[in-house]
């Protein structure tokens, strides 16, 4: 299930930014995969180690967190910190496959249920640099207005496109979802946007109240700790 979530970020958080990214310093985006990724991967990645990391990572995380189309589509347990990244050049990232499972700052384990990646860029400052995530129906393709954000299942195969021009920025980061079972997750998603939809038209207040019951006991019985 891609997901797309329009106006995360406001302008003037995207200008804070991208003003720091205009001076950030880079390292090889190799440092953070394995021997197989590292074949595949051409881009550049602010440090993990970097306080900026934290600073800018901690604005994408509010902000997320406020967007209401988010939690109802993530139901976020658990999530790592925000990652920034730059493609230029050429730089590209081929198909592969997110971790499983990665470490938090603490050391505990996050299961990668959803990825996100939050586009800074404008689409129009770059060519090429799409999202390529490709499913039982085909390859999907992203590419979206700087601020909008795509969740899309850890999971799926993907990739991003070589940039031909201009230069690509974007932050991304993993969510372990209180719902391991992504069909359990569309469920509940689906149900909470009809709810919604029914609540704002002056639905029946007694149908809203039967069908919000059926949400939470749906939760309650596939969510896990």
């Amino acid at each position: 299930m891609l997901l797309h979530i329009p106006g995360v970020l406001s302008a003037d958080q995207l200008a804070r930014i991208r003003s720091a990214l205009d001076v950030a310093d880079w390292t090889d985006g190799r440092e953070t995969v394995g021997a197989q990724g590292a074949k595949v991967k051409r881009n550049e990645q602010l440090p993990d180690a970097s306080p900026l990391r934290h600073e800018l990572g901690a604005i994408v995380q509010a902000a997320l967190g406020r967007h209401p189309l988010f939690h109802a589509a993530a139901l976020p347990a658990r999530q790592l910190p925000p990652r920034f990244n730059r493609y230029r050049g050429g730089g590209e990232y081929g198909f592969h496959v997110d971790g499983a499972v990665m470490a938090l700052a603490d050391g505990s384990p996050l299961r990668s249920d959803v990825s996100c990646t939050v586009f800074l860029s404008a689409p129009e400052e770059y060519d090429c640099g799409e999202l390529v995530v490709s499913d039982t129906y085909g390859d999907h393709t992203v590419k979206l207005p700087a601020g909008d954000a795509i969740l899309y299942p850890s999971s799926s195969l993907h990739r991003v496109t070589p940039v031909t021009r201009g230069a690509r920025l974007a932050a991304f980061f993993w969510i372990q979802s209180l719902v391991r079972d992504l069909a359990h997750r569309r469920t509940l998603l689906e149900l909470d946007q009809a709810i919604s939809r029914l609540r704002a038209a002056g639905g029946d207040e007694s149908a809203v109240l039967q069908l919000t019951g059926v949400y939470h006991n749906l939760l309650r019985e596939w969510a896990e700790p």
